[in-house]
């Protein structure tokens, strides 16, 4: 088992990773002296009486107002967890569960939350003996922070709630008799440090990125695929074009869908000064700037992300000085928990994805229509009328489209005032990042349909074969989805195609070959 320690910064990867894999995150030594820093100052604070200070002696939200006995802290934490625990909806799955796990240790770690190191090293040994806490997907606005999920995942650490482990459901109290794992008694200001935070939107952002960026190659891979079946031609990829309007998404998706098309026997047999397609419809002619356009945005949410998982977006914040009695330092409130940079990106991100589904299925159409595909066979049926082949999976990649097309709708633009209006603006960031999510498995239907229809379209242009590399990727979708010779379920078809362009195994068939695409 890899241990990663949470005195580093975090990288998407370890992200990933950590959300599929289990792991050791543990609480380093340079970390633990900054956890250990921080909590001097809140034992410092209780223990002096001080004026009241929020999230240490308050009530919470609209009720900061309200001192809390010193008798009544310890209490005050937990019943903080217990009372925000209202998440409601599907839960969420596994990895984006442990992607919370780790982002929320990581958090803590840094130094400015005023926990105790025991709450992170419990954090991080439920995470590494795949101890996952039961969390539904809907019920956080986003600020401050995802509340209600991660008061689900806290409830975790105090033996409450529901847990999943080796795929079986126990109650929280059920942790210390399966794994020897002690529950936490939560002291001043533990419950809030555990609650407040945007790890829960950027967990789910992070894995809908990563399954994002691979769907970005699978296009490429998908509509390479089409340009040979539809006899199209090469030349709108040119880099005398791309490079005349260089933006950097555009310029990798040319290269992919050069290299892609190189040295092809389809594009070849109508190449040259006679040449019948003189231009392309833009859903192939045009692929370089939509996808292209497409990598630009994710690649700004890449960079969104970046600084996310990294950030303390507790509340208040504990500060110390080096060189300063540890017992003292400066306790502020801010807004670190607002989740409008995530909410923003993953806004984009949807709106980008359905742009890339929506050319997706355009191709699909080329494809399918006897009236634009070149001469291939009506819905690519080997005997249409009797067989409808392909006609109602372009229809399904439609209906994905179209709904993608509502889910884009900026939740970012949304606030409804909460907390007695003291939570006036909130950035919905969560049901952005969830509806990016949505956005990405709906546009990996989409591209897998492509992929079929045009290995399909490639069969029936025998005995004209398709370039290396495009050969390598029909050979590897004909390795799990035979071609279709008579109408058969096609759903089963969709999903292993589907699952194919998840796994990566698409790419791995192509740096085979030495030839990985960006």
């Amino acid at each position: 088992m890899r241990t990663f320690d949470l005195s580093q910064p975090l990288q998407l990867a370890d992200v990933i990773e950590i959300a599929h894999a289990h792991c050791q995150p543990v609480l380093g030594p340079a970390a633990r002296r900054r956890v250990e820093r921080a909590r001097a100052v809140v034992d410092a604070f209780v223990a002096e009486h001080e004026t009241p200070r929020y999230g240490i002696n308050t009530g919470f939200g609209a009720l900061a107002e309200v001192v809390i006995a010193d008798t009544q802290i310890a209490e005050l934490q937990t019943n903080l967890v217990r009372s925000h625990a209202c998440g409601v909806g599907a839960l969420l799955p596994t990895p984006a569960v442990r992607a919370m796990m780790l982002l929320r240790a990581q958090v803590l770690a840094a130094g400015h939350s005023g926990v105790r190191p025991v709450v992170i090293d419990r954090l991080c040994e439920l995470l590494a003996r795949g101890v996952h806490p039961l969390v539904p997907c809907q019920g956080s606005v986003g600020a401050s922070g995802d509340l209600a999920p991660l008061a689900h995942l806290a409830l975790a650490l105090i033996g409450e709630g529901q847990v999943e482990i080796d795929g079986q459901v126990h109650p929280g109290s059920a942790i210390q008799a399966l794994t020897g794992i002690e529950p936490v008694v939560l002291q001043a200001k533990e419950g809030l440090s555990l609650i407040n935070g945007t790890q829960a939107m950027t967990a789910i952002a992070a894995l809908a990125l990563d399954a994002a960026e691979r769907l970005c190659r699978a296009a490429d891979m998908a509509g390479a695929l089409t340009v040979e079946a539809q006899l199209a031609t090469d030349k709108a990829f040119d880099m005398r074009i791309i490079g005349l309007r260089p933006y950097p998404g555009a310029m990798l998706a040319a290269a992919n869908l050069r290299a892609l098309t190189a040295g092809s026997p389809l594009i070849a047999s109508h190449a040259g000064p006679t040449d019948h397609k003189v231009q392309d419809p833009y859903s192939i002619r045009c692929m370089p700037q939509v996808h292209g356009a497409v990598r630009d945005a994710l690649a700004h949410v890449r960079s969104i992300l970046e600084v996310e998982i990294n950030s303390v977006t507790d509340n208040p914040l504990i500060f110390i000085d080096e060189g300063v009695d540890p017992r003292h330092g400066a306790i502020l409130s801010g807004g670190n928990f607002h989740g409008q940079p995530v909410a923003i990106a993953c806004d984009l991100a949807r709106t980008a994805l359905t742009s890339l589904a929506s050319m997706s299925e355009r191709r699909i159409e080329q494809l399918v229509n006897p009236a634009l595909n070149s001469g291939l066979p009506p819905f690519l049926a080997r005997h249409s009328g009797l067989h409808s082949g392909f006609m109602i999976a372009q229809v399904t990649a439609a209906a994905l489209v179209s709904e993608s097309k509502g889910l884009s709708m900026p939740a970012s633009v949304d606030s409804i005032p909460s907390s007695a209006n003291k939570e006036d603006h909130v950035s919905m960031g969560t049901i952005a990042s969830r509806r990016f999510a949505d956005v990405v498995a709906n546009a990996e239907f989409v591209v897998a349909i492509e992929l079929l229809a045009a290995a399909q379209g490639i069969d029936m242009r025998a005995p004209l074969q398709p370039g290396p590399l495009t050969g390598a990727i029909w050979q590897t979708i004909r390795d799990v989805v035979p071609s279709v010779t008579a109408d058969r379920v096609l759903a089963g078809d969709i999903a292993a195609a589907t699952d194919l362009l998840r796994s990566g195994r698409l790419e791995t068939a192509l740096a085979e070959l030495g030839v990985p695409l960006a």
